[in-house]
């Protein structure tokens, strides 16, 4: 599962679909941000409005959250750790944590996840993460590079994080989780195999929404496992 090298590809190998567009003509500049303006602030958040001026060259406004504990030079704000559980008899099943989200006002269903603390790499932060919310201990064998979380709302940032578990282990037959006050974390298991099918029971017996990620990875396994050779997204 490991994804270290990103090789760089030949121009000629990107295509980008050029559309019909009357704007296009009108391009002039680069967007770029011209200022940031404080609206609302909180403990964790804050609200801006930002100008920017886009290709044609007008100038736009763009209202935006971003995080007020956001470090200096941040390789990303957060991580998100695709961890892998391998038994002795077992399938290999994938890691996932079920909490109350009030924002969402339910229970969602997520990989685990959270800040990157000040000194600390993604892989750092990913063990240290899933430590603290499953009480298992793994290996790294994957990162990506920074991505973004919700590019029209917030410039908040992840890396996700592969992690293999060995089941066999003491630590790991009886994992303790460390978690904070406040904080309310039950750990799910479900097989790699059976991910996406698994996801889509819960979701008709429980009230709970899934985090996209966690759903775009599922459909990628059902792919993989059952039609390698096929791209449904193709067929009409």
């Amino acid at each position: 599962m490991g994804i270290h090298k990103y090789p760089k590809r030949k121009a000629q190998n990107i295509q980008r679909v050029k559309m019909s567009n009357p704007e296009a003509s009108k391009e002039t500049c680069a967007p770029h941000v011209v200022k940031e303006e404080l609206m609302a602030a909180g403990q964790w958040l804050k609200l801006e409005k930002m100008t920017y001026v886009d290709r044609s060259g007008s100038t736009r406004t763009w209202e935006t959250v971003k995080r007020t504990t956001r470090l200096t030079n941040p390789s990303a704000d957060a991580v998100g750790v695709i961890a892998l559980l391998k038994r002795t008899l077992h399938k290999d099943c994938v890691v996932m944590v079920k909490q109350f989200r009030p924002p969402m006002g339910s229970y969602t269903l997520e990989f685990p996840a959270g800040l990157i603390d000040e000194g600390e790499s993604a892989e750092v932060a990913a063990l240290r993460e899933l430590k603290e919310e499953t009480g298992f201990r793994g290996e790294v064998v994957g990162v990506t590079p920074v991505t973004c979380l919700d590019p029209g709302l917030s410039n908040c940032t992840t890396q996700i994080v592969m992690v293999n578990i060995n089941g066999d282990e003491g630590e790991n037959i009886n994992p303790t989780q460390q978690l904070g006050d406040g904080e309310f974390v039950e750990v799910v298991l479900l097989p790699l195999d059976e991910f996406q099918s698994k996801i889509d029971v819960l979701l008709k017996k429980e009230d709970i929404v899934v985090d996209s990620k966690v759903y775009m990875f599922a459909m990628g396994m059902a792919q993989a496992f059952f039609k390698p050779m096929e791209l449904p997204v193709l067929k009409q």
